[in-house]
């Protein structure tokens, strides 16, 4: 039986640069079948997740998540039986961006798509698709690199356009609101901090406040020994963990000290509980 031609997806928020890479690609690799095209992160988790192409082209800056932010929730949500898609990003021209892939070994390509460089991108996907190497080693790999990619500053999302100098401590106190009132939360009493629509939770032993403060301006403030990322919207005292418990998927949660629900781990976090 005639194996049937890979499909890719392009996730690129320009018009014009997204039609500009489907044309080299049709000159490059006349066999790939470009499944769709969309124009922001969260587009592209949930049209990869329902076509499951072989080849992803992510743009590192799109609207509302970035390239790097669509992979790792794409990877979190994709099916352990199924090898995971071979992954290219592209980015306008940043050595710094460049020696972070390079560093990592995850294949990049640079606006404009030049053709020289994206045949040479099309022979390593090409080779990689005929490895077939089994579906959790890929996973786990690509985990791996999305792990230090999303740790590299001002990779995972634009930097601020004005420098604001770093906290000289963590974090002590939280301003938060209850209902009509404001709070003044002591860090030391928080459980675990987690993302909801344009507020962060602020959860204690017996109260629940929100914030303002964006998960990913809050993770700095905070120390990283004390409370650990298990979740792209979660940020937990390690302390509080109660125990870790393993569901029929093979998916972690937590359960906390004081708490009675339970915390999902995503699997970009899930190295941490191995040794558990």
């Amino acid at each position: 039986m005639t194996a049937q031609p890979p499909r890719a997806l392009i996730a690129e928020d320009e018009p014009l640069l997204a039609a500009a890479l489907q044309h080299e690609l049709a000159r490059a690799w006349p066999e790939l079948q470009i499944a769709a095209t969309v124009g922001d992160g969260l587009s592209a988790v949930r049209q990869a997740l329902a076509l499951q192409p072989e080849v992803l082209f992510f743009d590192i800056r799109m609207p509302g998540q970035s390239g790097l932010e669509a992979a790792a929730e794409l990877a979190d949500a994709w099916p352990a039986d199924r090898p995971f898609p071979v992954l290219v990003f592209v980015t306008a021209y940043d050595q710094y961006a460049v020696q972070a892939f390079e560093a990592q070994a995850v294949d990049y390509l640079l606006k404009p798509v030049q053709p020289a460089r994206l045949q040479k991108t099309v022979q390593k996907l090409q080779q990689a698709l005929v490895q077939k190497a089994p579906a959790a080693l890929l996973l786990e790999a690509t985990l791996t690199q999305l792990r230090h990619l999303l740790a590299t500053p001002g990779l995972a999302a634009p930097a601020p356009t004005t420098a604001l100098a770093p906290p000289s401590a963590p974090l002590t106190l939280i301003q938060a609101s209850s209902g009509n009132q404001i709070h003044l939360v002591p860090v030391a009493d928080v459980l675990y901090f987690e993302a909801a629509d344009k507020y962060v939770r602020v959860l204690t032993v017996t109260h629940e406040f929100l914030i303002r403060t964006p998960l990913k301006e809050l993770t700095g403030q905070l120390e990283a020994r004390v409370f650990w990322q298990v979740h792209r919207s979660t940020l937990v005292r390690a302390s509080a963990i109660a125990r870790v418990t393993r569901d029929d998927a093979g998916r972690l949660h937590l359960a906390l000290h004081g708490r009675p629900e339970q915390l999902a781990v995503s699997r970009l976090y899930a190295h941490q509980f191995k040794a558990m």
